[in-house]
């Protein structure tokens, strides 16, 4: 598989596709995944942007310093306001070459893109594999190895940037990259504006899920808790190995934020997920012990009863609105009353899958507020009796 960098140039995509859910879906993005991206928002928010020109070597200087800032994927220094845009896809070394070989014969190149955080920190929205080649090139090293150009024209081969003759040194010094500025205060409106700003740059060959562009805006603790209990023995068990593409992650998001905010759910559904995580980033106003002890509990009791297959519905894939049903549904349950038989559990979670108007609320348009309020008071009632 292929990915690309928007400056057109193919890259290996790091990725397996481990487990069974992937293996039936890829890493491909789901219907559920597209329809959430391309579903419009109920308000366009605007953005502020400017335009600036960055030579090669001062862009290479600012990466050094930390000025510009390539995020890490998913969690970050708490300090950023946005973090990890990128998956974490690169190059191998040919598009790498290729890319210097462009900038040493002054070929024209596509610009970046880069969000000002109120520290006047640039944080890279595009063009990450470009920044991150031409570092490596001025290093002298790419992972551990010295680069020297070898995909190149005969007479590049061999060059570091440091063997550069004097006039290829100029020229690639000098050469201009334009970048586009987008501006960002921190507050979730702002963070919000650069969602939609990222969804309409995510195209190409391999996208984003909302949930992989949701966590780069909201790093923090939250989304540490997050992997916190998506490391859960019972829970890895009933979903399966991890996902490539996070969904385990995002399930467990989705569950977290009804279980807490059912009653204050509205659709589009990635609207009202970045709202929660950007709400409660450092995990304010949760009961995070009530959250981790009913998450922990029921999911043993799902493992424990009907079994590792619970969350899958007349599949062998997890059926993500069935399972965020199930566990909203005993979590409530749990909380009420603490001790649970695992032959009761069984027994609603066998009613549910057998249920019409369970399986009509779990498939098609998932995400309306009447689908999620059904399906999850069928659950709540189900586990009621358990």
């Amino acid at each position: 598989m292929v990915v690309e960098d928007c400056a057109g140039v193919k890259g290996a995509a790091v990725v397996q596709e481990t487990d069974s859910n992937e293996q039936a879906e890829g890493v491909e993005l789901t219907a559920e995944e597209l329809d959430e991206l391309n579903s419009a928002e109920p308000q366009a928010e605007p953005v502020s942007y400017t335009g600036t020109d960055f030579d090669v070597e001062g862009i290479v200087r600012r990466l050094n310093r930390q000025d510009i800032v390539i995020p890490t994927f998913g969690h970050g220094d708490p300090s950023l306001e946005t973090a990890g845009f990128q998956r974490g896809f690169v190059w191998r070394r040919p598009q790498m070459d290729r890319f210097i070989e462009s900038l040493l014969l002054g070929y024209p190149i596509p610009g970046i893109m880069l969000v000002q955080q109120a520290d006047k920190r640039y944080l890279v929205l595009d063009g990450q594999q470009r920044l991150r080649s031409m570092a490596a090139f001025y290093a002298g090293v790419h992972q551990g190895r010295e680069f020297a150009l070898d995909n190149v024209a005969d007479s590049f081969k061999g060059l570091t940037y440091n063997t550069l003759p004097p006039e290829l040194r100029r020229q690639l010094d000098n050469t201009f990259i334009q970048a586009t500025i987008v501006k960002t205060d921190g507050s979730n409106e702002s963070l919000e504006s650069i969602y939609q700003v990222f969804e309409r740059l995510n195209s190409g060959g391999t996208q984003l899920t909302p949930h992989e562009i949701r966590i780069a805006l909201y790093p923090g603790v939250f989304v540490d808790f997050l992997e916190e209990l998506n490391k859960t023995p019972a829970w890895r068990q009933l979903y399966g190995p991890r996902s490539p593409r996070l969904r385990d992650q995002e399930l467990i998001l989705r569950i977290v934020a009804l279980y807490t905010n059912a009653n204050g759910y509205y659709r589009p559904l990635k609207k009202f997920l970045n709202d929660f995580l950007g709400n409660h980033r450092k995990l304010q106003g949760l009961p995070v012990d009530e959250i981790r002890k009913n998450f922990t509990d029921a999911s043993e009791a799902l493992l424990g009863g009907p079994g590792k297959n619970a969350l899958r519905f007349q599949s062998n894939r997890v059926n993500v609105a069935f399972a965020e049903a199930l566990l909203v549904g005993l979590m409530r349950r749990i909380q009420v009353k603490e001790n649970v038989s695992r032959p009761s559990v069984t027994r609603a979670a066998n009613r549910l899958v057998k249920d019409d108007a369970m399986a009509a609320v779990i498939s098609g348009s998932t995400g309306t507020e009447e689908s999620v309020r059904t399906r999850l008071e069928l659950a709540t009632r189900a586990f009621s009796r358990a």
